[in-house]
């Protein structure tokens, strides 16, 4: 079947086009319809159907034959180089014992577990474990700071928190516990148990009665075999940032989720039993959940764990040398990480001291791939350099290419073509579609495929306003962009005020919010500049109270340092302004978009609803001053 097949018949029959995907995973009891369609925009993918999401990745590898194949490599330059490979069935007795450990301590079907833990095997243990016994997993990206984890705890209320005793950078640790006792201290809801992994770089003293050793555990626990769960039954819940500040609960389905990776898997990477891949990301973003844990996994493949970065662990040759020794078919990861390479090794020097001869594959996602590291790393590396496009709400490409459909010729600066399953659209402000080299809104004619967000987490109305209600019968992805004469599809950038700082995304409302709590602060504006590495960094312009006569870097610092310890070291922010005002409509509304052109250096028009045109020359001339506003 060629791309086009597929497509259309994704689109105009999506019962026989899932259903034969989803014959390849395992049912415990089969489907008594693929797509239910009598609530929308609530979709529900199988229903009837019964299955494990754990059993699919793990167990029934090891019943077919390939116990002894390799489910993971980690491999950890930060801790001195340590590897470890796991098989699929010390794997599987490893999940299976956790799982225990879980059901001693009163988890059950349907309760909710948080996982705050660095890169390292136990998070994907503790994830597949919560899969195993159909608890709900909700992993938490070890950056984050303690009143971003106590926000996530109010919403999801975990009976378990699983975590570790620190991160570990090139050049520091992180202590975990004392961010998670902040965090618990902090939230309204508590956990009941507290599972902490000791690692050897940082002691991690128990809070007697409520936390508890994992080793100590794992030697008293009994293994736990895989429930029987519907495919509608939620396999995780995974934040993402709002524009309000609050973080929003995506919800995702077993089975749908199972299906759908399982098939990318196959189609769009061109990766099966024995295949070794590896994505460079974190499992506590939607990256990291599907393409490190699932995907791989689901398809019986060999999945590579890694606790280090791109440079610096210890050089800009650290990518390859993994490629190299381990035998990396393909490697998915973010165009950050490519850009940092190229700074520090722009002319491929350390590229020459590995073997990546059986390499085939690069594919970039989380942010759009600039032309200047397209053809930068095609040129280094000699192989397809795949741009696609999705979200934490997706869990899987909207755009792509493919390694094992059809292979178009990449187009830099586009994902290329919509992905079987996502009727891709380009909508004007008042949902007309617009013509093919028109620039819009992108959005996508529902249904969406299965694999997709389910819901908000206990918010059924924010999924409907986030995503739904902006253009009835399409879902809102908040991105705008094009589609040209040859149905590729170009993404711009973000319609809304989420920016993407290196692949992760966050909420300049959430910046903007910590900031106005400053006691010298009136008003203030963050907005997302591009960034030659980074893709976006955001950049406040603040408005200080009258009166306010100290001085204005150290109120800067003051509030750089306040971002720094509410939202994490990740958000990057570094950079702002004093000025005297902010540009506003005159209803009040600050002109957040034209603040963003002019950091971006682009060119704009002076609002008509503009208050005060003069205003927009001050910000500038801010602009400048932080180094920003040139093309």
């Amino acid at each position: 079947m060629n791309y086009d097949e597929a497509f259309r018949k994704s689109i105009d029959d999506p019962d026989s086009f899932w259903g034969e995907a989803a014959e390849q995973i395992h049912w415990f009891k089969k489907w008594n319809k693929v797509l239910d369609d009598s609530n929308p925009p609530f979709y529900r993918w199988f229903v009837g159907g019964e299955m494990n999401t754990c059993y699919n990745a793990l167990d029934r590898h090891v019943e077919n034959g390939g116990g002894d194949r390799v489910a993971l490599i980690y491999d950890s330059p930060v801790t001195g180089g340590t590897i470890r490979k796991y098989t699929y069935r010390e794997f599987r007795d490893r999940v299976a014992l956790f799982a225990g450990v879980l059901k001693a301590r009163g988890v059950q079907k349907g309760d909710t577990v948080i996982i705050y833990m660095p890169m390292i095997p136990e998070a994907m243990i503790a994830m597949l474990a919560c899969a195993r016994i159909g608890a709900i997993h909700s992993v938490v990206f070890g950056g984050f700071a303690p009143r971003e984890l106590a926000i996530r705890m109010d919403d999801a209320k975990p009976k378990v928190i699983v975590s570790a005793s620190c991160g570990i950078e090139p050049k520091r640790t992180i202590p975990y516990k004392p961010l998670l006792d902040q965090a618990i201290e902090m939230a309204d809801s508590k956990p009941e148990s507290v599972i902490m992994f000791r690692r050897p770089e940082v002691e991690a003293g128990l809070t007697e009665g409520r936390d508890h050793d994992w080793e100590e555990l794992m030697a008293e626990a009994e293994p736990a075999e895989c429930a029987v769960l519907k495919s509608t039954d939620p396999l995780y819940i995974l934040y993402t940032s709002g524009t309000t500040g609050i973080p929003k609960g995506v919800v995702r389905d077993n089975g749908g989720h199972a299906v759908a990776l399982n098939w990318t898997m196959k189609h769009i990477y061109d990766i099966g039993p024995g295949d070794i891949w590896w994505t460079a990301s974190d499992v506590g973003w939607v990256v990291g959940h599907s393409y490190i844990v699932y995907a791989p996994l689901i398809a019986g493949a060999t999945t590579l764990m890694y606790e280090g970065k791109p440079v610096g662990t210890p050089d800009p040759g650290a990518f390859w040398r993994v490629v190299s020794q381990h035998g990396v078919k393909a490697l998915f990861t973010a165009p950050t990480a490519f850009r940092a390479i190229k700074k520090e090794d722009p002319k491929g020097v350390y590229l020459k001291k590995y073997d990546l001869s059986g390499f085939r594959t690069l594919f970039l996602a989380g942010e759009r791939t600039d032309s200047d590291t397209y053809h930068w790393a095609s040129r280094l590396l000699k192989v397809p350099v795949i741009d696609h496009w999705w979200q934490t709400e997706t869990a899987w490409s909207i755009a792509g290419n493919f390694m094992g459909l059809e292979f178009f010729e990449p187009k830099p600066g586009s994902a290329t073509k919509p992905i079987p399953g996502y009727d891709v659209c380009v909508l004007d402000s008042d949902g007309k579609e617009l013509h093919e080299g028109e620039e819009g809104i992108l959005t996508v004619k529902l249904p969406l495929p299965p694999g997709t967000l389910m819901t908000l987490w206990n918010d059924d109305t924010r999924y409907r306003e986030s995503y739904m209600d902006p253009f009835p019968k399409y879902y809102f992805t908040g991105d705008g962009g094009y589609i040209d004469e040859d149905g590729y599809v170009f993404v711009m950038g973000r319609v809304d005020d989420v920016i993407n700082v290196a692949g992760h995304r966050l909420s300049t409302g959430a910046m903007e919010e910590i900031i106005a709590q400053h006691p010298d602060v009136a008003e203030c504006a963050v907005v997302g500049a591009n960034d030659d590495l980074k893709g976006q960094v955001p950049i406040g312009f603040v408005v200080l109270k009258a009166g306010v006569a100290r001085d204005k870097n150290e109120i800067i610092s003051e509030l750089v340092q306040s971002v720094r310890n509410q939202v994490g070291a990740i958000a990057c922010f570094r950079q702002a302004a004093i000025v005297k005002h902010l540009p506003k409509t005159r209803s009040g509304k600050t002109l957040r978009g034209t603040i963003r052109k002019i950091a971006d250096g682009r060119e704009y028009r002076v609002p008509s609803t503009i208050e005060d045109p003069a205003v927009l020359e001050e910000i500038k001339e801010a602009v400048g001053t932080i180094g920003y506003g040139k093309k």
